[in-house]
């Protein structure tokens, strides 16, 4: 079933179209990734997938009862955000402020849902440690646990692996792998494409205000653009 169904996107900022007329579906338990260069426009695609931005013209359609509200979202950080003076165990219940509305305080099912989500992500043994104290790695992991109390059904993710080191990159792509295997459907901009291909069932390449490939990971390898992207000129398709 289709979660998300993007027709004829044309997106963009300040005046610039930095998309047009891009098409693309996302259904249950797909792992799509977007690539692209600088600019290419993935961060205000995302963005507009959260209602954050409208579009110049096209249409988002959402499937299963998926409201904006259920996605999860895990942004790229800002210095602000690293140095954050809360808990971890406050961070991740954060993620279930949409749920909670006007209610001064958390309920029991909440609370519960941070704390599986801290046991999911590892970081239930420094649940009472200050955010700002952490290393790169579990600031990361709290962030993705935060996410994921935000919703059952999609996440969305920003370069979720910047900056950290190659040990804390490939524990965070594992990570979201099993995710996806439990039944979350991963929406993820990423820079790093030998990860993309590694873990990716579904690629959207964009640049030059166009769609230059949406398909399967295996068929996004043998294309021209997935070739010279990934390095992979020299190989026979």
């Amino acid at each position: 079933m289709s979660l998300i169904i993007c027709e004829n996107l044309t997106l963009g900022y300040d005046g610039n179209t930095v998309i047009s007329n891009l098409s693309f579906n996302v259904n249950t338990g797909d792992y799509l990734c977007i690539v692209g260069e600088n600019g290419s426009g993935k961060s205000t695609l995302m963005k507009t997938i959260l209602k954050l931005k409208s579009p110049i013209s096209g249409k988002i359609i959402t499937g299963d009862g998926l409201t904006s509200t259920e996605i999860g979202y895990l942004p790229q950080q800002t210095v602000v955000q690293k140095d954050f003076p809360a808990s971890v165990r406050e961070v991740v219940r954060s993620g279930c402020l949409n749920q909670r509305g006007l209610r001064p305080y958390y309920n029991k099912y909440e609370k519960q849902t941070a704390e599986d989500n801290m046991e999911k992500l590892g970081i239930a043994s420094i649940a009472k440690r200050c955010y700002r104290e952490l290393s790169g790695g579990q600031q990361q992991r709290t962030l993705l646990a935060r996410a994921l109390c935000a919703t059952r059904k999609i996440l969305l993710l920003d370069e979720p692996a910047t900056g950290l080191d190659p040990k804390a990159a490939a524990d965070m792509y594992e990570i979201i792998t099993e995710i996806n295997n439990g039944g979350i459907t991963i929406i993820m901009i990423s820079h790093d494409i030998d990860a993309s291909v590694k873990y990716a069932s579904n690629i959207l390449h964009v640049g030059g205000q166009s769609s230059l490939f949406f398909g399967k990971k295996s068929d996004y390898i043998k294309s021209e653009i997935g070739r010279v992207y990934a390095g992979l000129e020299g190989e026979k398709a």
